[in-house]
């Protein structure tokens, strides 16, 4: 799997946090096999406000044969933004690829149709 850490220009970029991004990706979403590469988007919408709340995490996470999954979180910090998107993207795809999985699984019960049954319920009262 794929991850991919893009910046605004408001955030530094550093090797810790790379690491961190890498690490709550993978134990979220290493165990979905369907998911070939994550891109996560961090910003500070309110960098010279100083307001909580203004970190923001996106991922979209690229699912074969499935439309992207995407998620978002604002926190006070980064890593908590990081970390709590992480576990919306796992609900997420359990949400989604468990639907699939489940859809492909559901047979249609078979019709039983007797020609010879009365059609009208309310006959004989």
């Amino acid at each position: 799997m794929q991850i991919t850490v893009n910046t605004d220009r408001t955030i530094e970029k550093h090797q810790g946090l790379d690491e961190h991004v890498q690490t709550v990706v993978k134990d979220n979403v290493g165990r979905f096999d369907q998911v070939h590469r994550v891109d996560v988007h961090l910003s500070d919408e309110n960098s010279q406000k100083q307001l909580d709340g203004g970190n923001r995490c996106m991922m979209e996470a690229h699912v074969t044969g499935y439309a992207p999954v995407v998620v978002n979180e604002h926190a006070v910090n980064l890593h908590q933004a990081i970390t709590q998107a992480g576990g919306k993207l796992k609900r997420a795809l359990d949400s989604a690829l468990g639907r699939l999985a489940d859809k492909g699984r559901r047979e249609v019960p078979p019709m039983d149709i007797d020609a010879s049954a009365d059609k009208n319920l309310t006959s004989g009262m």
